[in-house]
C-alpha cells in the first residue's frame, strides 16, 4: 500500500515540477536545500528568492516580443513594476537590473522614486506611471520629480480636479494619462469602479479640460480591471470598449500614442495551476491590431504593470509544527509556530490560495490536518478552503519535528500584514531572509531582517520611549 506522503503527491500531481523537487525526504524549491536553510536561520521565517523576479520579468517581455513578431505589430513594449506589490529596496533593486519602468500608487512612492535615482538604478529615461487618487502630498511630489526633470513621469488623471491641481505644481508642460473606469465583474459588489473616469466621459473630458490646455500633452489611455487578465468574456469584452474609446480619442488627440492594459497575469497557486500567457498576450496584441485596422488610427504603445507576476513567485515562508491538538472524532488542528492573520493575512481575508507542502519528512505516513495560527482569533487558520483541496501531511510526531512551507507569497503580505509593526495578539514578525545567486550560481543567503523582539512591540506602543538626544533637547528648550 502507498502511504507515503511522497505517494501521495506522485499518485496526485506530476512531480516533480519547474520549481519543487525532492532530494532524499526533504524538498527543494528552486534547487535551494529548504531543511538547510530551516538549520541555519530556525522557524518562522520568510524568505525572498531574487533571481526568480529577474526570470519572470524576461518571460513577459519574451511573450511580448513573440506576439509583436508574430502579428507584426508595430508598437512598442514597455514593462513596469507595480511598486504596491512590493517596496523594498532588495526586489526594487532586482526588477531594475532588467530595464523596466515603474508604477506608483501613492506620495510615498516618489519618494522611493528619487532614492532610486540618487542610488544610481532608475535611469531618467524610465517611465514613471502615477496612478492612484492624488492627495495633496501625492501631487507635490509628482511635481518635484518633474521639475527636477523627469519628464518621463506620466500622471494617469483619476478625477475632474487633478488635471488644475498639477498644472498649477508643475512649471512647465507635462504629459498625461487618463485612468478608464471599467465596468466590474457582474458579480461584484457595484458596478463601476471607483477608479479613473467613466467610459463616455473621457472623449468630452478630453474636449473640455486638455484639447486647449497648452501645458498638457495627452500621451496614454490606462485601462484596468480588478479581476486581472483573464480569458473569459467578462474580461475580452472591457478590453473591446477600451479599444474603441482608444481609437475614437486618438482621432481627435495625435499625441496619444500609448496603450496601459495594467496587470493582473495570475502567478502558480497550486501544483495543477494551468495559465497560457503566451496565448493570451497574442490575442491582446491580435485585439488591439484589428481594432485599430478597423478604425484606420496606428497602433499604440503597449504598458503593463505587473505587480503580483513580477514579485509574487520569489515569496515563501517556512513553519514548524509545535503540536498536535485533536479537538473531535474528525478534526486534527496542526498547530503552526505563528500566525496566517500577521504573515499570510491574504489567506483568511480574502481565502487566496499558495501552494502548501511540507519541508521534511516525506517518506512518512500522510494524515488529514487543518493548519491553526497562534494567535486567540478563530480566523486565525487555514484549512482545505484556502488550499484547494483537503490538507495532508505527514503525521505529526512530538519526536520527529515538522516544518511546512507556503509559496509564492511574495506579493502584498507585507504591507498588508504591517511589517515591522504591530501584529496581532503581539505575535512576533518571523525572521526574513535574502536569497540571491553569486556570478558562478552559487546560492548566497543574507539575514534581511531579525524577528522582532519585546522591546520593538514595547517601543511602537510607548512603553519604552528613543532616548532624545541632549542637542536636541537643547534646541527645543532654545525655541
Amino acid at each position: 500500500m502507498n502511504t507515503k506522503y511522497s505517494d501521495l503527491i506522485n499518485q496526485t500531481y506530476e512531480f516533480p515540477q519547474e520549481e519543487f523537487n525532492v532530494e532524499g525526504e526533504n524538498l527543494q524549491f528552486h534547487n535551494i536545500p529548504l531543511n538547510e536553510l530551516v538549520a541555519q536561520y530556525g522557524s518562522p521565517l520568510k524568505f525572498t528568492y531574487l533571481p526568480k523576479i529577474s526570470e519572470n520579468i524576461s518571460r513577459a517581455k519574451q511573450w511580448f516580443a513573440n506576439a509583436i513578431e508574430k502579428n507584426k505589430y508595430k508598437g512598442k513594449y514597455n514593462y513596469c513594476y507595480c511598486t504596491k506589490s512590493s517596496h523594498f529596496q532588495h526586489v526594487l533593486h532586482e526588477t531594475l537590473k532588467n530595464n523596466i519602468h515603474i508604477e506608483t500608487s501613492s506620495a510615498f512612492d516618489i519618494n522611493i522614486v528619487e532614492q532610486l535615482k540618487q542610488d544610481g538604478k532608475l535611469s531618467n529615461d524610465a517611465y514613471v506611471i502615477c496612478n492612484g487618487f492624488k492627495r495633496e502630498q501625492y501631487i507635490e511630489n509628482i511635481a518635484r520629480l518633474i521639475n527636477n526633470g523627469h519628464q518621463n513621469c506620466i500622471p494617469i488623471i483619476d478625477n475632474y480636479e487633478e488635471i488644475d491641481l498639477l498644472s498649477e505644481a508643475i512649471n512647465d508642460t507635462f504629459k498625461i494619462g487618463i485612468r478608464i473606469a471599467s465596468e466590474e465583474e457582474p458579480k461584484f459588489e457595484f458596478y463601476t469602479s471607483r477608479l479613473g473616469i467613466g467610459y463616455k466621459n473621457i472623449v468630452p473630458f478630453y474636449e473640455n479640460q486638455i484639447k486647449d490646455n497648452e501645458k498638457l500633452e495627452l500621451k496614454m489611455l490606462h485601462f484596468f480591471i480588478n479581476t486581472g487578465i483573464r480569458d473569459n468574456a467578462y474580461y475580452w469584452n472591457e478590453l473591446v470598449k477600451c479599444l474603441k474609446v482608444y481609437t475614437r480619442l486618438k482621432k481627435i488627440c495625435p499625441s496619444l500614442d500609448s496603450l496601459n492594459i495594467g496587470g493582473g497575469f495570475p502567478i502558480k497557486n497550486s501544483l495543477v495551476f494551468e495559465y497560457d500567457y503566451q496565448y493570451m498576450i497574442d490575442e491582446i496584441i491580435n485585439q488591439i491590431n484589428i481594432t485599430c485596422a478597423e478604425a484606420d488610427v496606428a497602433v499604440p504603445h503597449i504598458f503593463t504593470e505587473f505587480g503580483s507576476f513580477t514579485v509574487g513567485e520569489s515569496g515563501g515562508a517556512i513553519y514548524k509544527i509545535l503540536y498536535q491538538k485533536q479537538q473531535n472524532d474528525r478534526e486534527k488542528w496542526n498547530m503552526i509556530d505563528s500566525s496566517f492573520i500577521t504573515t499570510l493575512p491574504d489567506t483568511w481575508a480574502i481565502n487566496k490560495r499558495f501552494i502548501m507542502l511540507p519541508i521534511n519528512r516525506w517518506n512518512d505516513e500522510y494524515e488529514r490536518v487543518l493548519l491553526g495560527g497562534l494567535t486567540c482569533d478563530s480566523d486565525d487558520y487555514y484549512n482545505s478552503e484556502q488550499n484547494r483541496n483537503a490538507i495532508y501531511l505527514p503525521k505529526y510526531k512530538r519526536d520527529k519535528p515538522l516544518y511546512i512551507g507556503f509559496f509564492n507569497t511574495g506579493a502584498y503580505q507585507e504591507t498588508i500584514g504591517g511589517y515591522g509593526g504591530l501584529q496581532h495578539c503581539l505575535i512576533p514578525q518571523p525572521k526574513h531572509i535574502l536569497i540571491d545567486k553569486d556570478a558562478e550560481g552559487n546560492l548566497i543567503t543574507t539575514l534581511f531582517n531579525p524577528q522582532q523582539k519585546s522591546e520593538d512591540f514595547l517601543k511602537i506602543l510607548g512603553y519604552k520611549k528613543e532616548e532624545t538626544p541632549v542637542e536636541k533637547v537643547e534646541e527645543l528648550v532654545t525655541v
